[in-house]
């Protein structure tokens, strides 16, 4: 299902390359392809800046420390896992966490990198190399997160879903791939076609990318919306026309404004819908 708009509207998802490489199909793309492309990273630069508004904080469970924002009022909510870009768990992030908060979930980004955060690109590519030698260990502190999450008073039990830009859409995915969730939602991660990895999901999934990205091709999207489609996967993938990756990321050269707000909006509509039954 695909049509063309202020976004490119399709159905389906997900997982983690030069300029001037051809464009490859989706099994020949790695996430390490992706994190040494200049031209998808080399203009972002990291959100440090604090913002003053947030009431988020840090919390530790199974050796873990990550960032957890709550709504103000108190109740039970449904409840989504974030997941952070190549940069790591930065201020960009946490302001993302705290706008979903906002929105009515509880949130709880993940520091797959340990307390690091990347200034510069060659930090943001070392370690996310440290995560991909070690996936085992990133998908274990996902799932304890969801663990965790679910043992709150605050949550809703098993309303939780997934969320992850770039590096962390592909991270999503993963985790999609390991741990029952509500819903999965993917902006422009590396994408997994294979229909036994797949099948593994039964819930509602999500994705954004951009129509311009060379790390994530529009061809790589079909393969997994068809994919998606052939295992009647219920799903939104939407495109955007003009954009490449990371257009979403305010500190990006190719932030697009406009069409950041439109995906923001259809993945609150998204989540609202699935988890607020």
């Amino acid at each position: 299902m695909k049509n063309f708009g202020i976004a490119l509207v399709f159905s389906a998802l997900i997982m983690l390359i030069a300029s001037c490489a051809p464009v490859q199909t989706t099994q020949e793309r790695t996430q390490e392809d992706i994190d040494n492309d200049p031209s998808l990273h080399g203009e972002e630069a990291a959100i440090s800046e604090p913002d003053e508004s947030m009431d988020g904080k840090w919390v530790m469970y199974n050796g873990y420390n990550d960032y957890l924002v709550t709504p103000k009022a108190e109740g039970k909510y449904p409840a989504v896992v974030m997941i952070h870009e190549w940069w790591g768990l930065n201020q960009n992030i946490k302001n993302m966490a705290h706008d979903l908060a906002e929105e009515g979930y509880v949130v709880l980004a993940v520091d797959l990198y340990g307390g690091k955060v990347a200034e510069v690109p060659d930090d943001a590519r070392t370690y996310a190399s440290e995560v991909r030698e070690n996936p085992e260990a990133a998908i274990e502190h996902m799932k304890a997160a969801v663990s965790y999450l679910n043992s709150r008073e605050d949550v809703i039990q098993n309303d939780i879903a997934s969320m992850g830009w770039c590096f962390g859409g592909g991270m999503s995915l993963q985790l999609s791939f390991n741990e029952n969730l509500s819903a999965t939602v993917i902006y422009y991660g590396n994408l997994v076609t294979d229909p036994e990895q797949l099948d593994a999901i039964n819930w509602p999934v999500l994705g954004v990318f951009g129509e311009e990205d060379t790390g994530i091709p529009v061809s790589s999207v079909n393969e997994f919306d068809a994919a998606l489609d052939e295992l009647g996967v219920e799903n939104e993938i939407y495109i955007y026309e003009g954009v490449g990756h990371a257009f979403a990321n305010p500190s990006n050269a190719g932030h697009d404004a406009e069409k950041t707000k439109d995906a923001w909006e259809k993945t609150v509509a998204f989540l609202d819908k699935h988890l607020k039954k």
